[in-house]
Formats: C-alpha cells, structure tokens, sequence
C-alpha cells in the first residue's frame, strides 16, 4: 500500500506521456522538455517568416498581381494564419494535446509549402513571364487552375502556421509545475526564450533565406522553407519521452456558451418572476423566492465571487431548462475570460504600430541611403535591427532585469506581466514619436534633394532602425508578458486558447492598420485637396503627420489599458479541469 501510494505521488495528475501513459514527476517536463519547443521554434518561425516578409515581391514579379492587391493578399494571408491560432488552441484545448496539434500542423505547412515550391520551380504553373514595363508582352495576372495552386499553397501554409502558433508556447509552458515558485519562474524564463527563438529563426529568414529568394530563385527559398518544416518534425518529436502533455478537458467554448446563455436567460426569469409576484399586491410578511446557489457537492459549496454579478445566476438551483446547470467553477472560470479580454484588447493598438514596420518603414528606407560602407542593404531586410534588439535584451532581461527587480520588489515576478505589457505600450508610443521625427528630418533632406528626385535621398536608412529598436523592443515585452498573462490567468481548460490571443492581436492590429489608413486618407482628402497617404511619390505624403496620429492614438490606447490593469486582480488556480 505504501508503495503504492509513493507511485501515486509521484504522477502528474491531469497529464500523460506520448504514449497517454501517467507523466512521472522527475521523468516528464521540465526545461529539458522545454528546450525542444525553443529549438522547433526556430525553425518553424524561420520557415514562415522567410515568405511572408517578402511575399509580396513574389506576387507582382511573378503572378502579376498589381502592388496593392500584392499587399492586400499578403496582409489576408498574414492575418488569417495569426487568426488560426485561435482554432489550433481551441482544438488542443478541447479535443487533442498539444503535443498532437503541433505535429499535425506541421505536416499541413509542409504539405502547403510543398504546392509553393512545386509552382515556383514549374513555369506551367505560373503566368507567362510578361514585360513589367509595358513592353510587347503583356502582363496577366494569375488566373484559374495556377491561381488555384497557389492561394490552395498559401492558406495551407496559414493552417498550419496557426495551429502551431496555437499549440507550441503553450507546449513548451506545460512542462513546468506552476504549484511551485521554481517552476513558474523557469515558465517565464521560457517564455521570454520563446521570443528570442521567434526573433532568432527571424533574423535568419530576412537575411539567407530572403538573399537566396531575390537572387538564386523563389523555388530555393521555397525549398529552404519546406526542408525547415520537415525538419522541424524529427526534432520535436525527440523531445517525446521527455514531454508531459495535459489531457484535454473539453471544449472551452462550450463552457462560456453555457454560462452566458444560463445567465442571461435565468436572470430574464428572475425578472419576470419579481416582477408578476409583486403586481400580486404581496403582504409586507411576504418575500419573493429566491433562487440559491447549487449546494449539492465539495466542488459547487463555494460562493461565486462579487464581481460581473450577472453570471452568478448561471449557477442557480434550478435554472430555466437543465441542461445549462452550470457550476460555480464554470461560472468564475468564463468571469476570468471576461477579464482579461479588455488587456488583449488594449494590446491590438501596438501591433496596428508594428505594422508599419512592413510598410511605410520600408518605403521610407528605400528612398534613402542604404548602404552602409560598400555594402548596399536591401531595404526588406530593415527587420533586422528589432530581431537583433530582441535576441540582444531577452538575455540581459531575464538574467539581469529581473532578479535585480525581484530583488528590489521583494516578489516572485519581480516585473509582473501587465507591467511588462505596460512598458511595451509605453515603448510603442515613443516608437511613433521618435518615427515621425525621423520623417520630418527626411522630408527636409528630400526637399533639399527635389521631392521629384527618384536618386536616393543623401540621408543613411539608419535614422529608419530607432523606430524599429523602440518598436521591436515593445514587441519583446509585450508579446512575452501577453503569453506568460493569457497562459497563467485563463482556466485550465483554456490555456492553449487564451494563450493564442497574443497572435489574435497581431492579426487584428494588421487589418486596424489598413482601416487607420483608409480613415486618414478619407478624412484628409477631402475638398480637393489630396489624402496624407495618397500618391506615388512617398516625398508628397504627411506621413510625418500620420505617425503623430499613431501616436496619440497609442497614448490615449495606453490609458485605456491603465483603467484595467488597475484593476485587474491575479488568479490563484491550479492546473487541473
């Protein structure tokens, strides 16, 4: 018996190995474990990136899409792989482990990358190479069954890059005990080393894998991108016997469904009821029956908490039909959904700013100098000071930031998640300044140079990089801070969903970035006069003006999240459903 109970102790509970075997506590989990989610994360992230940033190059060069429907495809491509990370952390929350979805996902990738590289390689599957200038051979967009091949590739690509963004960070955070302060600090270790990972296979992808794409063929950066899934395969699954992966504890959506719908109708009841119990005229001795609490066992005797009141009557005796009984742990778990909803929502505003990091800054750098001694720098590649800024600080942040401010603090966390958030609104607010300050001194350079001048302005594209270090360095803390919140906060049957959140934002703030645009562009051209950002020539625009309005718009967002964090009060869970 003693033995016996030893053997029980020594179970995760809630969690089995790859084989749904019992984990072992010494034997599964870990940093060990952790550190095969870092290393896929290289190569997934490079796999991606080393496309997406300059697809838009591959659609008007070779499928004839014209520049704006070129970045209209790359931004919906964009957006709905960010936007699937929800659907791959639902499903590992509510159906598979996470262990499962990544492997799945990876395979779609590669099975969409395949198609890509396919086409790339086969001129049958492309339109006819064709003039650009206008030449005697037309242009022809892509078109029909091509057309077909190649957007059947990319969204294969979105699928798979969402349900790894979905799966992976909460993975790799799953391998920690979060009942004890070493375990949840080696978490956050892990999740700013998940970043610097993301950044790390980034750096490759915007230097190599771009530089093969733009001058040995699209076909070799294809290839390079499908090798790097494949790849991606064998590694993780030889972290296997090391990993503990959390049973899934049923769909998470259906829990929120129900509370919601519970509530909303027993509260319509209980209305109803008072209000025909007192037309009745009723005695001063008379009271109105009140619905109690479920009462009936050690898991529902709790009392639902004070705030969002409205949910408690999801928990009610007897609610208006039984099959939305709901407990007082579903009640509370969807009240912390509820909560944290306005932090992810504040967090979209800086991912609008980091857009522009694909956009206008490039553009901006391509009218200056961008050599730097004898070596001419593609302005594509401008993503390369973040990436390098954020490998530089995660280090210095986790191993000398924090255990200063832990210390300072006296706290576990030393900088708790919505401070780090915080710092990154902060630093996305001076990234605008400082961006519109820089367009001003550029304006000055290219008037002095003729504004028609299609000669680079005398000015180095340097200037360009303390945008990208202030907005690369709000990215670090943001993105970081927004995973380790969403991943502790949400209940134990929404970890994986909550945690894909932080990828939701970065795709809404890519389609609130086009809305922005359009906004400014209609409000300012009107009575004839021509928009900020309308035009060919960059030199006519006020984009300096534009990068204000980004700003106060980050200022004003910046308050916003103050009134909720302020409030915003810390769960204290455990991991089990």
């Amino acid at each position: 018996m003693e033995l016996e109970s030893q053997e029980q102790s020594n179970i995760w509970e809630g969690y089995v190995d790859w084989r749904k075997k019992p984990a072992i506590k010494g034997k599964h989990g870990g940093m060990l474990a952790a550190s095969f989610v870092l290393a896929v994360e290289v190569m997934e992230n490079l796999a991606y990136l080393a496309n997406a940033s300059n697809l838009v190059l591959y659609l008007t060069k070779f499928m004839h899409f014209s520049p704006s429907k070129a970045a209209n495809h790359v931004t919906d491509f964009m957006g709905t792989a960010f936007l699937l990370a929800l659907l791959g952390g639902f499903l590992s929350d509510a159906f598979f482990t996470t262990y499962q979805i990544y492997l799945m996902s990876a395979l779609v990738e590669f099975s969409g990358l395949v198609i890509l590289t396919i086409q790339a390689r086969s001129s049958s599957l492309k339109p006819i190479k064709c003039d650009l200038k206008g030449g005697t051979v037309p242009c022809q967009q892509v078109h029909g069954v091509k057309a077909i091949v190649l957007f059947s590739g990319l969204y294969l690509v979105a699928l798979g890059v969402g349900g790894i963004k979905g799966s992976l960070p909460s993975h790799g955070a799953e391998q920690f005990d979060e009942s004890t302060a070493k375990g949840r600090k080696q978490r956050s270790t892990f999740f700013n080393y998940f970043v610097f990972c993301l950044a790390f296979g980034a750096l490759i992808a915007v230097t190599f894998v771009i530089w093969v794409e733009d001058n040995i063929g699209w076909e070799w950066g294809f290839g390079i991108s499908t090798l790097t899934i494949l790849l991606s395969i064998p590694v993780f699954l030889a972290g296997s016997r090391f990993y503990r992966n959390k049973i899934p504890c049923g769909s998470p959506l259906t829990t929120i469904f129900k509370v919601l719908t519970g509530a909303t109708l027993n509260n319509y009841i209980a209305r109803s009821t008072s209000n025909a119990i007192v037309s009745m005229s009723l005695s001063p001795n008379d009271t109105v029956p009140q619905q109690q609490p479920v009462t009936k066992d050690s898991e529902e005797l709790e009392t639902p908490s004070t705030g969002l009141k409205f949910l408690n009557q999801a928990a009610i005796d007897k609610p208006a039909y039984a099959f939305l009984r709901c407990s007082v742990k579903q009640v509370e778990d969807v009240k912390i959904v509820l909560r944290v909803l306005p932090i992810f929502a504040c967090t979209i505003m800086l991912n609008c700013c980091l857009a522009q990091l694909s956009t206008f800054s490039v553009q901006q750098a391509s009218t200056m100098n961008t050599k730097i001694g004898s070596l001419k720098v593609p302005a594509a590649s401008l993503p390369v000071f973040p990436v390098l800024f954020i490998m530089l600080i995660a280090p210095v942040y986790d191993h000398i930031i924090v255990p200063f401010a832990r210390k300072a603090t006296k706290s576990e966390m030393g900088v708790s998640h919505l401070q780090r958030i915080g710092i990154g609104l902060v630093l996305s607010i001076m990234a605008m300044a400082v961006a519109a300050l820089v367009e001003i001194k550029r304006k000055r350079a290219a008037t002095r140079n003729g504004l028609e001048s299609h000669e680079p302005i005398p000015i180095t594209f340097l200037w360009i990089a303390f945008q990208y270090l202030f907005l690369g360095s709000a990215d670090l803390f943001t993105l970081a801070g927004l995973m380790e919140f969403f991943f502790t906060e949400a209940p134990a049957n929404m970890k994986s969903l909550a945690t894909s959140l932080s990828f939701a934002s970065l795709a809404m703030g890519y389609y609130l970035s086009s809305v922005i645009v359009s906004v400014v562009n209609s409000a300012t051209g009107s009575s004839g006069h021509r928009g900020w950002l309308s035009g060919e020539n960059l030199n006519h625009y006020h984009l300096e003006r534009f990068y204000w309005v980004m700003c106060i718009l980050s200022a004003l967002n910046f308050l916003h999240y103050l009134f909720w964090a302020h409030r915003y009060k810390y769960q204290s869970r455990g991991a089990r459903c």
